[in-house]
């Protein structure tokens, strides 16, 4: 129980110091862009125009609706960490338990490394999978918060009113929207790092690991599983998972789309053999 209680804790701190950060992923992600792109260098030093960074977009957030701005959405993540890291150690704890009372379970005999790398992703993915059911509400509801900026819109102005909001105009279903690609993407990201990390362990380690507690930390550490960035070829998985409940929330002012620089348009591609300039007419 401490140490649950010492991972909310954790876990709260951490959502705080993020939320900014979060905030405006999710706008850039939806496809947000208030703001011109600025003449800069790419890594290679050739002069490109870009879109303003995360600062940038934090000042005009800012400059709307001050610092508190930067926290909205900010009370249903919070419940979404607390009650999804109850959930996954209450999950891990029945696993544990079930072993220990478990018949002649002193004297099994020790399965192989693969064998135990599988069934403890096996019961990571039902803990995680069980805290997202649980959780996502508060998910779409944080998700719905934030991206009603772009409308200037308050439907979701609390956490309370936000479930009575959702519930009248869409149902039960309608805290579920984005679930399936969210627990695809977590399920398959969960496998693939913790597989490819026994591969490392096994095939291009001289020395490998000892316990299971040894291959989790790793596991995280080298290829970034659990809560940090998720693999590439799950990324669209998460930003169905993001886009879908979001864009059921109502109807949100187009776009904005930034108007580039008339230099912008000098450069020229080649379409069938003769160039073709992109400059505005």
């Amino acid at each position: 129980m401490a140490d649950t209680a010492s991972q909310v804790l954790l876990g709260s701190g951490l959502t705080v110091l993020s939320q900014p950060l979060m905030y405006v992923k999710v706008l850039v992600q939806v496809g947000y862009e208030p703001l011109p792109p600025t003449l800069g260098r790419n890594i290679f030093g050739r002069q490109v125009y870009q879109l303003p960074g995360l600062f940038a977009y934090a000042k005009h957030i800012m400059k709307i609706d001050g610092r508190a701005g930067l926290f909205k959405g900010l009370t249903p993540r919070l419940c979404s960490g607390v009650v999804g890291t109850v959930v996954h150690s209450k999950v891990l704890q029945r696993y544990q338990e079930a072993d220990q009372t478990e018949p002649g379970a002193s004297q099994k005999e020790p399965t192989s490394s693969l064998e135990q790398v599988i069934k403890e992703t096996s019961r990571e993915m039902v803990a995680r999978s069980a805290a997202t059911l649980v959780t996502h509400p508060f998910h779409v509801i944080t998700l719905r918060c934030m991206v009603q900026f772009i409308g200037r819109e308050t439907k979701y102005s609390g956490t309370g009113s936000s479930f009575i909001t959702i519930y009248r105009e869409e149902g039960i279903l309608g805290f579920f929207a984005g679930l399936i690609p969210r627990l695809l993407g977590d399920i398959i990201s969960l496998w693939l790092c913790n597989m490819l990390a026994y591969l490392i362990n096994t095939y291009a380690l001289e020395n490998g690991v000892s316990t299971m507690a040894e291959m989790k930390s790793y596991s995280q550490a080298v290829t970034g599983a659990g809560r940090g960035p998720h693999p590439l070829c799950t990324h669209l998985l998460f930003l169905a998972g993001l886009l879908e409940p979001a864009s059921q929330g109502g109807q949100h002012e187009p776009r904005e789309q930034p108007i580039l620089p008339e230099d912008s348009y000098r450069e020229a591609v080649h379409v069938g053999g003769e160039e073709v300039s992109l400059r505005q007419s």
